[in-house]
């Protein structure tokens, strides 16, 4: 048999949930609770669209003109996000990962970020998915393998699905305080600013509420948490079923999407939920950017599960 276009599949079964996972980008194609999607899922033999379930490393989001200085040394990264000008999260979602531990209700991947024009270092990543009654839980993993110092960030990119309907019929918890601010046409970041006063307060879901015409991309901080450090954004329908996705302190930033597309049949299919340990342009601003020694690691997790 050939191997499907976006890698090799594993499914995982644990109680009512049922996840697919491709090997190119180490990507969550499909998660399902008693039949119905948690995230909007593609195609086996169908080149992932959007980003869908791909692990973003060695950088989440964007580096502006590609470009950035690190260690006193400017590199120019490919420019993978033509439109905007810029490069687009990172250099493993197209990486064919491979299978080193699997059960039935567990895969993990790992796959090697060689030393290339942009980014001269040496970066292993592993990608542990592992499914129960829970929900579906990965950890992403950065190893320098490398003698130089290297600079690290990584997230998730799964479009959320509340159950019928789109984006516009669904409620938002996001429990942001904040907004990064970004230029209109490029989505360059400007500054924080206040979710309650910045736009007329469109973007303070910190009170749930009905997303409706709303437009949404953009990364947001200020997160609050559980007592154990949980920040939990959660959408929802208007009969109250939906998906949540948890995550702790390792990411102290989200991204947040509502997936607008000029096609009619996948506007606003699903919301874009990232959670991520850097906002976009963290290499230029150097904010919550994560430097990995030769030789360590830093490890970021997450959980999507029925609401």
């Amino acid at each position: 048999m050939s191997t499907p276009i976006s890698g090799t599949h594993f499914g995982l079964t644990a109680g009512d949930y049922h996840a697919t996972i491709a090997s190119v980008g180490a990507t969550l194609r499909t998660l399902q609770f008693d039949g119905r999607d948690l995230v909007v899922p593609f195609e086996a033999d169908e080149v992932r669209p959007a980003f869908r379930g791909a692990t973003l490393a060695p950088w989440p989001n964007r580096v502006v003109d590609g470009r950035y200085t690190f260690d006193g040394v400017e590199q120019q990264l490919a420019l993978t996000e033509p439109t905007r000008g810029h490069a687009l999260h990172g250099l493993a979602a197209w990486l064919d990962f491979v299978a080193v531990d699997r059960a039935a209700d567990s895969v993990t991947f790992a796959a090697t970020i060689e030393a290339q024009a942009g980014y001269p270092h040496r970066v292993e990543v592993t990608v542990a998915f592992s499914l129960d009654e829970e929900g579906l839980h990965t950890a992403v993993t950065g190893t320098n393998t490398g003698p130089t110092r290297a600079p690290w960030g990584t997230g998730p990119h799964p479009y959320l699905v509340a159950g019928d309907g789109r984006v516009d019929d669904w409620t938002l918890s996001l429990p942001a305080d904040q907004v990064l601010t970004v230029t209109e046409d490029r989505l360059i970041p400007t500054g924080l600013a206040d979710v309650a006063t910045e736009q007329d307060g469109d973007w303070d879901f910190r009170t749930p509420r009905t997303i409706g015409d709303t437009f949404i991309d953009h990364a947001f901080t200020g997160l609050s948490r559980s007592a154990d450090g949980v920040a939990v954004v959660r959408v929802t329908t208007a009969e109250g079923t939906g998906v949540e996705l948890a995550w702790g302190e390792d990411c102290p930033w989200v991204q947040i999407h509502t997936a607008d597309q000029p096609v009619p049949e996948l506007n606003r299919l699903g919301l874009a939920v990232e959670p991520m340990t850097c906002p976009p342009d963290a290499y230029n601003s150097g904010t919550d950017l994560i430097v990995l020694e030769p030789g360590a690691s830093a490890t970021a997790s997450w959980t999507i599960r029925a609401v």
